[in-house]
């Protein structure tokens, strides 16, 4: 259920609503507070906390049943046969032999009234490109679509046929008519269930990825490694990590929501029930919420600049989720960029960060800017800190400078690097087989799918 409201929450913010941190963890207290037994109920206290503007209700409207049904199936009219005559099942028998087998099978089964399954559902998105929608306005011409691969207006043409068959065969006209009622409202259901499929799954597509790129093409650069990417690829999957962000921040935000009681907190208490003589009327916790101070050392040179890039999107996204963030780029030295994350764009900050410090011919040399650190920085950590290093630990044979990242790692709670090399490409120039002991965790992240798992895991920790 939690990661369904996630998938409304998207999808909202996809249609233009905007939803904040706090009107989600809002939308959870609610639903944790009324239950989810009664659907009115729940469908209210989403729309209570998550819609703050009369015009974005009629989006939420449309949205909700995509996520959460409507509450009732579509209704089919039954078998037509049922009430009639062996006499007349035996003529409506006859007529059908007049028609092509599969679409004789098209009609009967509108005759029983059958729904379609899931799996059909999916065959028939599948065949009229329905995964590739990202927008509402394409529901009503995707059901078209699947409809038209049903056959639809050549099964409504042969019942047209039949009806004059069965006529002419001898049926009462109010028999006939009876027939052709009872048709037509279990093809309008069968439309019905095929436009709420369309709509489910075009309200699904749009929570899960926008830009117009399709779901196999994104998976497949999400798991590329960031070498094999091309210029295109690489700005298909920044505008990805702006989506990962915010579905970062709202798992984020939720979670330090949920570990806001502690214990009581005797002095607060005190204070609060001063107005009540004394009398504990109100009773205080503690609150538990800690919230990382980070320290981010990102290596922006020619072989690790696009994953440092990405990392550095997800730091400037998720500020509201951290007390304080030092952040530093180094190649041949160390530079501060923490006054670049004051702003409110990340695009214009990261470019900033990158104009300053063009790739180039020089050489990589963690250890000098380690030394820089050194002289300049290092009251930047101390016991609450996390230490984070975005880079492959590669240094042309430079000094690495062990005894600074040793004194560094000391001072911080945590030492985390993150390094899109496997242990067994440690080789050469690298000093990762020096740095590694001394860290708490050593992350692969070759992909942006490792990087984005990677930042859940240091924001979780």
């Amino acid at each position: 259920m939690e990661s369904r409201i996630l998938q409304l929450i998207s999808a909202l913010r996809a249609s233009g609503v905007r939803v904040s941190l706090a009107e989600s963890a809002e939308a959870f207290s609610a639903v944790d507070l009324m239950g989810i037994q009664d659907r009115e109920s729940f469908r209210l206290s989403l729309r209570a906390t998550l819609i703050k503007d009369v015009k974005d209700l009629s989006i939420f409207d449309k949205l909700f049943p995509l996520f959460f049904g409507s509450g009732t199936p579509p209704e089919m009219g039954g078998n037509p046969s049922d009430d009639l005559t062996p006499e007349e099942i035996q003529m409506l028998v006859e007529a059908m032999k007049n028609f092509a087998e599969q679409l004789r099978q098209r009609m009967e089964r509108l005759m029983n009234g059958e729904p379609l399954s899931r799996a059909e559902l999916e065959a028939l998105g599948q065949l009229v490109g329905l995964n590739q929608a990202e927008n509402l306005q394409y529901q009503n011409w995707m059901t078209q679509r699947m409809m038209r691969a049903m056959a639809f207006p050549e099964v409504q043409k042969a019942m047209r046929e039949l009806m004059e068959q069965l006529q002419q065969m001898g049926m009462s006209r109010e028999r006939v008519e009876q027939i052709r009622e009872m048709i037509q409202q279990n093809m309008q259901g069968m439309q019905e269930q095929m436009q709420q499929f369309a709509g489910e799954r075009i309200a699904e597509n749009m929570s899960e990825w926008r830009h117009g790129a399709t779901r196999d093409n994104l998976e497949n650069l999400m798991n590329r490694p960031f070498q094999a990417l091309s210029d295109a690829d690489k700005k298909v999957l920044q505008r990805e990590v702006k989506r990962l962000a915010a579905a970062l921040r709202t798992r984020i935000a939720l979670r330090q929501k949920r570990m806001k009681t502690g214990q009581m907190d005797p002095k607060a208490t005190i204070r609060a029930n001063l107005k009540y003589h004394g009398v504990p009327m109100e009773i205080k916790h503690r609150d538990k919420i800690r919230k990382p101070k980070i320290v981010v050392i990102c290596d922006v040179s020619t072989s690790m600049r696009f994953c440092s890039k990405l990392m550095l999107s997800f730091l400037f996204a998720l500020q509201g989720q951290v007390r304080k963030t030092h952040a530093f780029a180094f190649i041949d030295h160390l530079e501060s960029i923490s006054e670049d994350f004051t702003g409110t764009n990340a695009d214009e900050a990261i470019s900033s960060v990158l104009w300053r410090m063009p790739s180039g011919h020089y050489n990589t040399d963690l250890g000098w800017s380690l030394n820089d650190f050194n002289k300049e920085y290092m009251d930047t950590l101390n016991s609450g800190t996390t230490l984070l290093i975005v880079g492959d630990g590669r240094n042309n044979y430079n000094d690495p400078r062990i005894d600074i990242f040793s004194t560094m790692a000391r001072r911080a709670t945590r030492t985390i690097w993150l390094n899109p090399e496997p242990d067994y490409m440690w080789n050469g120039d690298s000093d990762m087989k020096k740095y590694a002991p001394i860290c708490n965790n050593v992350l692969k992240v070759s992909n942006l799918r490792e990087l984005a798992n990677a930042v859940d895991e240091l924001m979780t920790g």
